[in-house]
């Protein structure tokens, strides 16, 4: 069972002490950040590191991001740093963006997935912050999940997952953004988003201008992964997934209203529906509420044994870009 530290019961500077010192005796602890809880190792520790793995039930070709706590951190990390980076550092860290760069040695190549490039990135989150300074190490840290499953945005949903597999979570509360950071690759010319995420593609394009949208954003993608969230299905509840466009939807719902006997809608906008059989969870056009409920928003729906969810495409654009890949990810069939 996994040692909980509370916040909001101890504070975060007894929390952190704590789980600091697990992470330099080579624990894996879960912690918060501004997108969703990570479970974090010592970067620098290759057998920590492969508790991650091992806890997750990771595939070993999926690299994982390196958190660090200052911009000064980033030069034991990476090698070849352009001036776009520090300008891209200075404009969005602390923040949900992740950026890929050759890796200098001391990198473990179990954190890259065998690559020479590592993703790094800086968190806006006070805890995961002093978590990293109180370590005194680079944290790696993938999303704190079983692999495969909706990325945790709680910490009870780290523990329906992880508990007897983890040293310890720090519990902060529910993350503030609800999906991951977004991933932009400098060694592609020209620079590329790898996974949309919690900074909207429109902001870097006021840095980077021609910085273009890699296919496996949009779910078109085979190959080696140069990020998460690139190659493998991510993101899927217990139960199917149908990922609907908007002109489809009221056939889709008829279908599945008459086939299953609970069924569950998500959807950006709410849907006046004649069916009793459906539980709808929408967001009244407001795209930061969804994105922040997401992933509770389907781990809910397991537990209320909804048989399918219907999920109904946001706009490709600002976050509900990220939104869209999330599903695209974890969706049984889409319907389009």
């Amino acid at each position: 069972m996994a040692l909980i530290f509370k916040v909001s019961e101890v504070g975060i500077e007894e929390a952190v002490i704590k789980a600091a010192k697990i992470i330099r005796k080579g624990g894996i602890v879960a912690f918060p950040t501004e997108t969703v809880y990570g479970l974090g190792a010592n970067a620098l520790d290759e057998v920590a590191v492969n508790r991650i793995f091992e806890a997750k039930g990771r595939p070993p070709d999926n690299p994982l991001i390196v958190h660090v706590s200052s911009i000064e951190q980033v030069d034991i990390l990476w090698r070849n740093v352009p001036e776009i980076a520090y300008k891209l550092m200075e404009t969005f860290w602390p923040g949900p963006l992740t950026i890929v760069l050759p890796k200098r040695e001391i990198v473990p190549y179990n954190v890259t997935g065998g690559l020479d490039t590592v993703a790094v990135r800086m968190p806006k989150n006070a805890i995961a912050l002093k978590l990293i300074e109180c370590s005194d190490v680079p944290i790696a840290a993938p999303s704190a999940n079983r692999s495969g499953r909706p990325s945790p945005t709680r910490a009870e949903d780290v523990l329906e997952d992880l508990d007897d597999k983890i040293d310890a979570i720090i519990d902060g509360g529910r993350t503030e953004i609800g999906v991951e950071s977004t991933v932009v690759s400098l060694v592609h010319d020209p620079p590329a988003i790898l996974r949309p995420g919690g900074l909207p593609i429109e902001e870097i394009r006021k840095v980077i201008p021609n910085v273009v949208i890699h296919p496996a954003a949009l779910g078109k993608f085979t190959g080696r992964p140069e990020s998460p969230g690139m190659k493998y299905r991510h993101y899927a509840p217990s139960v199917p997934l149908i990922l609907v466009s908007k002109d489809k939807l009221l056939k889709t719902i008829e279908k599945y209203s008459l086939q299953y006997n609970k069924v569950g809608l998500l959807s950006l906008e709410c849907v006046k529906l004649r069916r009793s059989n459906i539980i709808a969870r929408c967001f009244d056009g407001d795209i930061k509420s969804m994105a922040k409920e997401l992933f509770s928003a389907l781990r809910d729906f397991e537990k209320i044994d909804v048989d399918v969810i219907i999920a109904v495409e946001p706009p490709l654009e600002g976050l509900g870009l990220a939104i869209y890949n999330r599903l695209k990810k974890a969706a049984s069939e889409v319907i389009s």
